[in-house]
């Protein structure tokens, strides 16, 4: 097997919190008990998301808990030339094309109905790139190191956008160009994107790209049941060392990684050391979320 690369991506649209601490340490732990490369990749394609400072303090953050990256930080803002070389293979075997529809306009379907499939419905108007999902690769299969067998017909999920309106590129697009221009062979993150591999697979395929393994991670939800997420709030990590300890410890307990409770207060260096040699995904319980009350109690 060739050397492991791994890699975090991070929005800068605010600081961590611990649902994105649990992401980047299982990935972390992932790489480094395999002896492989971790690298931080920064996903400032969005520039009305991402507040001046952020990525310096997701940066401090990931240091003050020992999460070190590999090589120099990755920033996507830097890519446009390669997301508008490979929106330009996509466009040129008629598997991308420019749509003006607007959300509001099929706000009655479940998926966007591709009516500008066949040529952009109303011209003057702001027109994005979309994927044709229809022509795409199809059924896309896969096997996730934690969920087993995942098949998706990725036309049932609609024709994703490459590149916005407001000219910013599209999620889907700048991760697979990124993922393949770094080498990433293993992707670990959040069942959240689970449904969002299909696409990605698809432009893989299309692109000519090798597909990395995937382990899609139980998600950290709150005491409401909702995912931990900077829209509601949750809590910002700490950037300090001593004020990281206990939260990592909770972080590897949520991981299923069962630390022992008389680390909860040591270095960090010291937890990780443990936790990097005692790593096991299949520790990983099947459920599709991890309560924070219940995991703290």
């Amino acid at each position: 097997m060739s050397l492991y690369r791994g890699r975090f991506a991070p929005t800068p649209s605010g600081p961590l919190h611990l649902g994105s601490l649990v992401a980047a340490l299982a990935s972390f732990l992932d790489a480094r008990h395999a002896r492989g490369h971790w690298g931080l990749r920064i996903e400032d394609v969005d520039p009305p998301r991402c507040p001046p400072g952020a990525a310096d303090t997701i940066r401090r953050q990931l240091d003050a808990f020992g999460l070190h990256w590999d090589g120099p930080v990755i920033r996507q803002s830097d890519h446009h030339d390669a997301y508008a070389a490979a929106l330009e293979r996509l466009a040129t075997r008629g598997l991308a094309y420019p749509c003006s529809c607007s959300r509001k306009q099929w706000r009655d379907h479940a998926v966007y109905p591709g009516w500008c499939r066949d040529g952009v419905v109303e011209p003057h108007k702001p027109q994005a790139w979309r994927l044709r999902s229809d022509l795409g690769l199809r059924p896309v299969a896969w096997e996730d190191r934690q969920l087993g067998h995942q098949a998706f017909d990725p036309a049932t999920l609609g024709d994703v956008v490459l590149k916005r309106k407001d000219g910013l590129w599209a999620y889907q697009l700048a991760v697979v160009v990124d993922d393949a221009d770094q080498g990433i062979n293993q992707v670990v993150r959040g069942a959240d994107l689970l449904d969002n591999t299909p696409w990605q697979r698809q432009l893989q395929h299309a692109l000519g790209l090798a597909e990395p393994r995937y382990l899609h991670l139980p998600l950290v939800l709150g005491d409401d049941g909702q995912k931990l997420s900077k829209q509601n709030r949750a809590p910002a990590l700490p950037d300090t060392e001593p004020a990281a300890r206990p939260l990592l410890h909770q972080a590897l307990t949520l991981l299923d990684q069962a630390p022992p409770a008389e680390l909860a207060q040591a270095p960090v260096e010291e937890q990780l050391a443990r936790a990097i040699a005692c790593w096991t995904p299949g520790r990983l319980r099947a459920a599709p979320g991890r309560r924070l009350t219940g995991a703290t109690d």
